[in-house]
Parts: structure tokens; sequence; C-alpha cells
């Protein structure tokens, strides 16, 4: 792809990307630490390579915004997913309000693995913040952006302030939204104003205790448990109560959200599907009350039947949601997490 001007490159490396919960990590946009190798599963230690949830963040008042990057060598779509998310960058610019608005998204790139495009073209050439998401589904190698040559750029460090992370399944992990900016944890971000972790594992969140105990070590505002389409009711009701008294004896505070598993679009004609949603929010629930009993504090409860519509049309294939179930799902999570934070009302 030629680019339509010259362009002036920054690597990201030399400032960093938000949602990153490790800095010891074997590549700059892994998810999880060097050390994880060989403790947890083979194949979320795969997945954790993808830089799901990573942001970029700079000022400029260029008229247009391109980047450069070098994918790790994952797919570059997938049968439910188009490159845009899965190998793709998202561009988001800050308005004169604050709020996060979309302003652009790489195309379908055509040449392999370094990718070179135009974000955006056309910008009015007005001051202000943007964010770059990185891909859902691939890895990163490196990554720059670029501006137009006399255009002014500035780097934004990462906020330090503590993350929100989310720990859950492929549907934590984005699948299946258009592009990387509309996962719900991207949009929770948003729409909190927060730095946010990814820790999506697509098919293997199972709150098996290896990965709890690095998920430990993190320092957030508030803890997302959001497990249960990967797992069935006997195996919630032997890891869900252990995954939170571990997470409560390193953190005494901090907020920790249970969500129960989104109801399947296709759920009032096949009753084992049904069925499914019921065994895992019973032993859920029953983990919850047991926890209560105990003391334990700052513990709260979504329920799986408010997180999508009830008409069945959020989905791309009865479970993975498209990007209106993603915003469904957000806007059902937004208030339980602005009680945990004491944080009420509107942004």
């Amino acid at each position: 792809m030629s680019l339509s001007q010259e362009y002036r490159w920054y690597d990201v490396r030399e400032w960093g990307v938000e949602g990153k919960g490790w800095t010891d990590t074997e590549r700059p946009f892994d998810r999880l630490p060097a050390r994880a190798r060989g403790v947890v599963r083979e194949v979320i230690w795969e997945l954790s390579r993808h830089s799901t949830g990573m942001g970029v963040r700079f000022e400029t008042d260029a008229p247009a915004i391109a980047a450069r990057w070098t994918l790790a060598g994952a797919p570059l779509a997938k049968p439910q997913m188009p490159a845009t998310a899965v190998s793709g960058l998202d561009l988001y610019a800050q308005d004169a309000a604050g709020a996060w608005r979309w302003a652009g998204v790489s195309r379908w790139p055509d040449r392999l693995p370094t990718v070179e495009a135009e974000l955006a073209t056309g910008l009015d050439g007005g001051g202000r913040a943007y964010t770059v998401y990185l891909p859902l589904w691939n890895g990163v190698l490196d990554l720059e952006i670029g501006v137009p040559t006399g255009a002014a750029f500035a780097p934004l460090a990462p906020r330090a302030g503590a993350p929100l992370v989310v720990y859950g399944t492929s549907i934590v992990h984005g699948a299946a939204a258009s592009r990387a900016g509309m996962a719900y944890p991207a949009i929770l971000g948003r729409r909190l104003d927060l730095p946010t972790i990814n820790l999506g594992f697509a098919g293997n969140a199972h709150m098996e205790p290896e990965l709890v105990a690095l998920i430990a070590e993190l320092a957030p505002c508030a803890f997302v448990i959001d497990c249960l389409p990967n797992m069935g009711g006997p195996l919630v009701a032997e890891r869900a109560a252990p995954l939170v008294r571990t997470l409560r004896r390193a953190h005494p505070t901090t907020p920790i959200v249970l969500v129960e598993d989104r109801t399947y679009a296709e759920a009032a004609f096949r009753p084992a599907l049904r069925e499914g949603n019921r065994s895992r929010r019973a032993a859920l629930r029953a983990a919850y009350r047991q926890l209560q009993d105990e003391g334990v504090p700052h513990l709260s409860y979504v329920p799986g039947d408010s997180l999508l519509a009830a008409d069945g049309e959020s989905t791309v294939d009865g479970s993975h949601p498209t990007d209106l179930g993603f915003v469904q799902m957000a806007t059902a999570l937004e208030p339980h997490l602005r009680a945990a934070l004491g944080r009420p009302g509107a942004p």
C-alpha cells in the first residue's frame, strides 16, 4: 500500500503502550511475563502473545496519521473476524469535550509481515490526543506511528493510574469485533477513562491457579472475571471461590466483579444451551453466596441475562458478540463497575 504523502516515523517502544500488565516480557507487546512460559498451559502462552487490549497514546495536529507495524505471523483474519480486528490498528481521537470518538482504521494489508498504512487522512489539523489500539488476535513485533513532515507530535506515556483488569474467554479477547476498539474491555476503558488490561484467552479461561497467581501480581482498580463460557458447572464450583480468595489475599480491598455467561442467542430453541447457562450460573451463584457468608468484601455479581439484548440479534454465531453485542455488554457492565469503584452516574 503506497502512502499518500511523506511521513516522519516514531517508534512506540520509546514511550510504551497502555494495557500491558508486566514489563518483563519476551517481546514488547506480549501480555504475560516471560517467566509465565512453562508455568501456564502452552495454549495460554501462545494466546498471550497477541497484543489484545493494548493501545498507544499521543498528541498531534497532523492532517493525516499512518502506522507501520510488523506482525508475528498468526492468520491475518479469522472466519468470524475481519483483518481489521485480527491484525489491524484502530484509531480514536479525543474531542473537545474529552470523549473518545472513532477516527479511522487500517485497511486490509497487501504485504506481510510488515504493514504500512494510513489510518486517517483529511483530518482538520486540530491538535488533540489520539489512541491507536493494537491487533486483537495477532502478535506485534514492532510499531511506529507516522505523521506528515512538519506536523507536531508528542508521545503520551501510559497513564500511571490503576488499570481495570478483565480476565476471560474469547469474548473478552474480542471475538467477534470488527475492529480492536470494539472489544468490550476497550469500550469500558473509554467510558470510564481508565487504562485497561485485557486478559482474554480464547477457549481457555479455566480459572487455573497458575494463571490466577500471575493475575494477582497486578495492582488494578478492579478485577472483572468473565470466564463462564469456557467452563462447565463442576469446574466453576471447583475454581471460582479459590480464584476470589487468591485475588483477595493479594488485594484486600480491590473490587472483584464476577460475571455470569451471556445467554446464547438461540437458547430458546436448544435445551442443551439453556442447561449449560443454567448449570454454570448456578455454580457461580453458589460460590458467590459462599464467599459472602465468609465475609469476603468488595465483591459484586453481574447476571448473564442482562449482558445481551433478549431479541437474539447481538451475536455473529449465537455466542460471540458483534459490535452491537459488545456495546450492549459494556452498557450492562458499566453501572456495576461504577458502583464498585464509587463512581456513580454517567461519564
